[in-house]
């Protein structure tokens, strides 16, 4: 009996003993965002995108812009999709989203960041 007693009183001490715990925080490296080529997708409309406004521009937000809405393109029709804040980057300027006229129709042309 005695054993037991010593054996579970062992096994209590060894699991529950001194642990040293490291922690470990993870960090993200923040990186300058490379120079960002707008680029063309691959989406074509038959018809040019409503005129109308989507919303009225906010105002002024410090170290952010304003990435506007936009038209977008769903194989039939075009749906509003709203604007969003996006971070200031320094050195760079926010180039915004836009379709364009081409010979087969209006192409979509992505936003983004450019130096």
């Amino acid at each position: 009996m005695f054993l037991r007693y010593v054996a579970v009183v062992a096994v209590v001490a060894v699991t529950t003993g001194c642990v040293e715990e490291r922690v470990v925080h993870e960090r993200r490296v923040v990186h300058e965002p490379p120079m960002v080529q707008t680029q063309y997708v691959e989406v074509v409309a038959p018809q040019p995108p409503p005129e109308r406004v989507i919303e009225v521009e906010p105002a002024y937000r410090p170290g952010f812009v304003w990435a506007r809405g936009y038209w977008r393109w769903d194989g039939a029709r075009y749906v509003a999709m709203g604007g969003h804040w996006e971070p200031e980057r320094r050195g760079y300027h926010y180039v915004h989203a836009q379709w364009e006229r081409r010979g087969d129709g209006w192409h979509w042309r992505e936003g983004g960041w450019a130096r």
